[in-house]
């Protein structure tokens, strides 16, 4: 190539600069993990009241299997369709403009949803660590939560390395404190530090409303999980998609699992099940009820750590959902520009993040504490309504695209048989039964 052509090409990048490919499998796992983790320390025990502690077992390790499923979806179809958008890029290719115009809305609300849960739960805990430190005035915590949205979003804006960066380190942090808790109260020896206090009344709250409970409690065991189908988000960005989305994205679902069943041992051991039903950030409680000082102080930091990292990685996936949809018109074409110095959908980040203010300010300003579950339902509500197109949508890729046709970085194993349709739609229609009951 000549000077020429170089001196053109930078000209051409300086004029329509375009996402960076800076990404790793490892950036891939802190954007997944991040922005579900949070699912570990708090919203997954509303399962408890739904359906009792074997309840929630079961719709953790279900919706497990779900989840693991759409991964495999997705990282099949992300690998050849590396663009930013994910799941909405892939609906514009395979079903139509008014599927991925849909779909495109269901990601931005459902990351929007949650990461004004995430602000709304670090309010908690700022409350929570000034009462610690022996505050005698009350301080609202609020201002503390929208600055933490307003330093992140500027994270984001200056550019997706440094940011998903960030995630990696501070997730990486929250999900050693969920370790060391399962250490620090004797996991594996249930008689020493353990209570088992949320098991101890066999069937009166093992399963109180029976099978008809587990299924309701699918609404929020998906909580696990809800958000690691982010990763498709970054491949545009990614310095080789068919490399880093499987693989990030399966460590990520393998991270989840393991974390998501000594939450659940640990929490249902030391809580009564009745509290657990109804606490916001319940491994938090599980430390002060396990009695050290410094579990109460780390998983303190932890629950901060993960509420901090899901927003983050929030405020990326939505504002990529939202720049994708610009640049291909189907919203003001003013939200599809990408930053001439950062690389980044400067305008879509900016726009998202009072929508998400709002939304975490919602509770208070109305003075109704119960607003987050129904924050929450919204975020899973709109997770739901994005997978009823996957299994249409992966079968129609087959078909336009046969194994062989084109190159795959990652091919879904027992298909085209019924196995990974079956698990997801019947999971999509147990959850849906189960948030409608």
């Amino acid at each position: 190539m000549s000077t020429a052509d170089v001196r053109a090409n930078t000209e051409a990048e300086t004029e329509r600069p375009g996402l960076r490919k800076v990404l790793s499998p490892m950036h891939i796992w802190a954007l997944g993990v991040g922005i579900v983790l949070v699912g570990e320390f708090m919203g997954w025990n509303f399962a408890v009241e739904k359906g009792g502690m074997y309840g929630a077992l079961i719709a953790a390790w279900v919706v497990g299997l779900l989840y693991t499923t759409i991964v495999m979806i997705n990282s099949e179809i992300t690998s050849t369709m590396p663009a930013a958008g994910g799941q909405y890029a892939q609906a514009k290719h395979t079903v139509g403009p008014l599927m991925a115009f849909n779909v495109g809305l269901y990601l931005t609300l459902a990351y929007t949803m949650l990461e004004a849960a995430n602000a709304n739960v670090l309010s908690y805990l700022l409350t929570t660590l000034a009462n610690l430190m022996g505050s005698s005035e009350s301080l609202s915590p609020y201002p503390f939560a929208v600055l933490a949205i307003l330093v992140l979003a500027w994270l984001n804006y200056r550019g997706v390395f440094a940011t998903l960066s960030v995630n990696f380190v501070i997730t990486g942090f929250a999900f050693l404190t969920i370790i060391v808790l399962f250490v620090g109260v004797q996991g594996w020896n249930p008689g020493a530090e353990l209570h088992l206090a949320g098991l101890a009344g066999g069937d009166s709250n093992g399963l109180p409303y029976g099978w008809l409970g587990v299924i309701a409690a699918f609404q929020f065991g998906m909580w696990y999980y809800l958000g690691i189908e982010g990763t498709a988000q970054a491949a545009e960005e990614c310095r080789s998609a068919p490399r880093s989305i499987p693989i990030g994205s399966m460590a990520g679902m393998m991270t989840l699992i393991i974390a998501a069943t000594i939450t659940w041992y640990v929490c249902a051991s030391l809580l009564p099940w009745q509290y657990l039903g109804t606490a916001i950030t319940p491994l938090f409680d599980a430390a002060r009820v396990a009695g050290g000082g410094a579990l109460v102080i780390l998983l303190l930091i932890g629950t901060l750590f993960a509420t901090l990292a899901s927003a983050n990685g929030c405020i990326n996936d939505a504002s990529r959902a939202w720049f994708a949809m610009a640049r291909d018109r189907y919203l003001p074409e003013w939200f599809g520009a990408v930053h001439p110095r950062y690389h980044t959908p400067f305008r879509a980040i900016v726009f998202l993040v009072p929508v998400a203010i709002a939304f975490a300010l919602l509770p208070v300003l109305l003075n109704k504490p119960t607003l987050l579950g129904t924050i929450i339902t919204f975020s899973i509500l709109s997770g739901l309504l994005m997978y009823a197109f996957m299994v249409p949508n992966f079968v129609r890729f087959r078909r336009l695209w046969p194994i062989g046709s084109i190159t795959r970085g990652y091919v879904l194993p027992l298909h085209p048989g019924s196995y990974s349709a079956g698990v997801v739609v019947a999971g999509r229609a147990v959850t849906l039964v189960g948030v409608s009951s």
